[in-house]
């Protein structure tokens, strides 16, 4: 679809409702590329990505934005960041078999983070919420709502092709909101509450707002793209051993002949054998040596 692998933001004008639409289609096919997720596990995964990139366009930052699931059921860990860039990767970790289950099942006392981090300041914001049993889409409106104080609704849909988002937010009011603000967003919503999965995936943007919206005056901005990219290198593991410290990390040398790590969102695979770890410990370099990356 020509509006793959893009994030298109709109406007009703004359609401105070903003809205946004992204579709991953590369980008998650990317993401699936180098595991073998259970169907229930890749669901969540595709959501959380399309709900990221989603995220990352209602608010201002320069750095990371992550979003982090948490819990003690058959889904572990699940991870989805985004930079300001656009660029997302995402990763999951599950135990056993995984039948085809809703998230509050998967990992019923699951916890959500969202983390926001800095490039420029260093600083990192953090909330943590209850991902309770209304799924992922409602656990993000429950952050928005306690979090950023803002009526926020998103749809998300994901299959084997494509991982597509819709979501509506009402911006902050103005000292002359009337009742025809409150009206507008209720309005909004409602029509959004109609959209099936089934139209996400299959159908462009512009047919879904044609659909939803054809007696609202809707304006949408230039599109951005939205790619998957990987951040990890052997400097960044290199950094991550180091602070490990020297000695344990000698000591593996001893025991395996070589430090090999996988990275968890691409499966990139780094190896450090005895001269690299003395040479990372002497001046803190990367230096390659006989270390090999596949």
């Amino acid at each position: 679809m020509k509006d793959s692998d893009q994030l298109t933001r709109f406007l009703f004008d004359g609401t105070r409702v903003r809205g946004e639409w992204v579709r991953l289609d590369a980008s998650w096919q990317a993401a699936l590329a180098r595991h073998d997720y259970p169907e229930a596990v890749a669901r969540v995964l595709g959501e959380a990505l399309a709900a990221t990139a989603l995220l990352s366009a209602t608010i201002k930052y320069d750095g990371t934005l992550i979003l982090q699931i948490q819990g003690s059921g058959p889904l572990t860990l699940l991870v989805a960041q985004v930079s300001a860039d656009r660029s997302l990767r995402g990763m999951a970790e599950w135990n056993g078999e995984v039948s085809d289950a809703s998230l509050h099942e998967m990992c019923s006392d699951a916890r959500l983070v969202i983390t926001v981090e800095s490039n420029s300041t260093g600083e990192r914001f953090q909330s943590i919420i209850s991902v309770g049993q209304g799924g992922l889409a409602k656990a993000l409106d429950s952050y928005f709502e306690q979090s950023e104080q803002l009526k926020t609704r998103l749809w998300l849909a994901t299959d084997h092709h494509y991982s597509t988002g819709l979501l509506l937010q009402e911006m902050p009011a103005s000292e002359t909101e009337t009742e025809s603000d409150e009206y507008s967003w209720e309005h909004l919503v409602h029509l959004a509450e109609t959209v099936t999965a089934q139209e996400l995936l299959e159908f462009p943007m512009t047919d879904v707002l044609y659909r939803l919206y054809h007696q609202e005056r809707v304006r949408l901005f230039e599109p951005e793209p939205v790619s998957f990219r990987c951040k990890c290198s052997r400097t960044r593991v290199a950094t991550s051993l180091r602070s490990l410290g020297q000695d344990d990390m000698m000591q593996l040398i001893e025991e395996q002949g070589v430090v090999a790590v996988d990275c968890g969102f691409c499966k990139q695979h780094y190896e450090f054998d005895r001269v690299d770890m003395t040479q990372l410990f002497i001046d803190g370099s990367t230096h390659d040596g006989s270390g090999t990356t596949h």
